[in-house]
């Protein structure tokens, strides 16, 4: 389960952001976007976090964990498909002449510290 070592970096990453804004306060929420093609299961990863986030200034923290999706556009039939999975070819035409957008992020996008 590659999620737990993305939970330690996760949790090491917060804690440096945290340090070097000069705050000494718990960690109350951390927000992230995962995106659906990503390859990291939000489920493994919430599970991750509650295993790892004990003992650490993030013991607290409320998860927060944005899904977006992706889009496939066919070059061919122009079509444009919200998707959930890497596709072998447009889901409208089978044309191979696609192009993915979005859904591989895995951004951490804030920190909420208490005052």
């Amino acid at each position: 389960m590659h999620e737990l070592s993305i939970v330690e970096t996760l949790i090491e990453q917060v804690q440096q952001e945290v340090e070097r804004a000069g705050h000494h306060g718990r960690v109350l929420r951390l927000d992230l976007t995962i995106g659906r093609l990503s390859g990291a299961c939000c489920d493994s990863i919430r599970f991750a976090f509650e295993l790892l986030a004990p003992d650490t200034p993030l013991a607290d923290a409320e998860l927060h964990i944005t899904e977006p999706k992706a889009t496939c556009r066919c070059q061919d039939c122009r079509a444009v498909v919200e998707i959930d999975q890497f596709p072998v070819g447009c889901p409208r035409c089978g044309s191979r002449a696609i192009l993915i957008d979005g859904g591989r992020e895995l951004l951490l996008q804030s920190i909420e510290i208490e005052d």
